[in-house]
């Protein structure tokens, strides 16, 4: 990651099945890169149920766009030509690609299995509720449409841990499916532990514990990232996936393609101590975006001057593991309403820069943030507004940060610079009532003139003999302050 490293989540569910997404990222290469984005992070490439689908639905992994599968050879974003194309481009570009991985379970069978099974109680899935049965599953891959192109590999009823539909009565339930090392395993901790035992979430869930499941894995990751050229994965579910496969893994990718090889993590948590074994049993290999922190925002947008500022960092993952955190707002998967984002767009501003202006962590902008959100119920983006923090980012957001969370509606921070860029920034906040915070700049700038650059203070600050300058924020606001030229 580059000094001052921003990712861009460059999708959001709701794009038009037009398969168009890879061309318009490819054209869109330059003006990120002149806006500082340094890596993109792309949704699911390989082909799941239909066009349509978003690519979490995971068919076929060899398919990236290349074959008449499901009823289409693009997928929802475009053609494997066009994917290689947008790629290019964005490294032509100086931007890093992280390509969206779905390691957790599969869908769309090409053909019906027969397999032994109990119902599990769903809220506690170590608790069998029925006797052992056969039931009907689409458990059987074998991807006529690729007819063994890349992978002689076809998948089957043994290959799967789990599903969640009998075929034969039309039931949906939780099925655990038994064989040989399979079943329930009351003393599996490698997963997360909500209901028990959370390795099951939707589909036909992958089961790692088979020798046959985690060489082809292997062998499929080397082969997407030699055919894609990609320079990180962001690994969807990875709660529900056995932590040491993940460290094995992703030992296994940088064996091959060198250390630098990024991954990053969705692990949904809650516990603050749930998270900490995790990191401790992959080794601390692996990035994980700070849910905590997305968390704390919402919290703040909705509760307003009910929320203490001073706390909006409290037990997040960027306090405990700065350099293993990646900082986002909103992502896809809160943004499931049409039109309702998950934090508050009042709150947004403040939300950007407190992820894009500080020192820790590695922010991720959302695509729906700052173009806006498609579907039934369209909503603009930010544009303007994220592109201002991320010219300050880019220019101003250097050197050592001075932390002023001295107040519970009014917060700032002032970052001092380094060398390329001596004169750093300030940023000040509200999430109520606004206010004066004085802050200390320093002597070397006594007399100098700073403004907002967001433009929502119209007076200049003046630093007095003391080097320090009395900054304004208005109510339930932002306002960043850069030294006048």
């Amino acid at each position: 990651m580059r000094t001052n490293g921003i990712m861009m989540q460059y999708f959001e569910w709701f794009l038009p099945d037009d398969g168009n997404l890879w061309n318009r990222l490819k054209e869109d290469a330059q003006h990120l890169s002149h806006i500082g984005i340094t890596s993109v992070w792309i949704p699911p490439c390989y082909k799941g149920l239909s066009s349509s689908d978003v690519g979490y639905s995971a068919y076929d992994y060899y398919d990236l766009g290349e074959f008449d599968q499901k009823g289409t050879v693009r997928t929802k974003y475009g053609t494997k030509q066009e994917l290689h194309d947008c790629i290019q481009a964005l490294h032509d570009n100086g931007i890093a690609v992280y390509a969206d991985v779905v390691l957790n379970h599969k869908g769309g069978g090409d053909e019906l299995q027969t397999f032994r099974v109990v119902e599990v109680d769903p809220h506690d899935r170590n608790k069998a509720i029925t006797e052992p049965y056969e039931i009907e599953g689409f458990t059987r891959f074998t991807f006529p449409g690729r007819n063994k192109k890349y992978s002689d590999f076809e998948w089957s009823w043994e290959h799967f841990s789990a599903t969640d539909y009998n075929h034969r009565d039309n039931k949906d339930a939780i099925y655990i499916i038994l064989g040989d090392n399979k079943g329930i395993d009351v003393n599996d901790r490698s997963v997360g532990q909500e209901f028990a035992n959370f390795d099951f979430l939707m589909f036909t869930d992958i089961d790692y514990k088979h020798p046959q499941v985690q060489e082809e894995t292997k062998k499929w990751i080397s082969w997407f990232i030699r055919e894609t050229g990609i320079d990180g994965v962001r690994l969807d579910a990875i709660k529900h996936i056995n932590d040491w496969f993940i460290r094995d893994f992703i030992d296994h990718v940088r064996s091959e393609f060198g250390e630098e090889f990024y991954a990053v993590g969705e692990y949904s948590y809650y516990d603050g101590m749930d998270i900490e074994e995790y990191m401790h049993n992959v080794e601390y290999k692996i990035d994980l975006f700070d849910v905590a922190l997305h968390y704390n925002l919402k919290q703040c947008a909705m509760e307003g001057e009910g929320f203490d500022m001073r706390n909006i960092f409290h037990s997040t993952l960027v306090e405990k593991y700065p350099d293993l955190s990646v900082t986002f707002v909103d992502n896809h998967d809160s943004h499931l309403t049409e039109g309702e984002p998950y934090v508050q767009d009042w709150f947004k501003p403040q939300s950007y820069a407190l992820i894009l202006l500080r020192k820790e962590g590695y922010p991720c902008l959302f695509l729906g943030d700052y173009y806006g959100l498609g579907g039934e119920n369209p909503k603009p983006g930010m544009q303007w507004m994220i592109d201002q923090l991320l010219d300050v980012r880019r220019d101003f957001a250097y050197g050592d940060q001075d932390d002023y969370f001295d107040h519970e509606h009014v917060v700032g921070w002032i970052r001092r610079g380094d060398t390329d860029h001596p004169d750093g920034c300030v940023v000040i906040m509200s999430n109520a009532e606004g206010g004066t915070k004085p802050m200390f700049v320093g002597t070397d700038y006594v007399g100098t003139a700073w403004y907002d650059k967001l433009g929502r203070v119209q007076d200049d600050v003046i630093i007095g003999d003391d080097g320090r300058g009395f900054f304004h924020v208005g109510d339930g606001s932002l306002s960043v302050y850069l030294k006048r030229v």
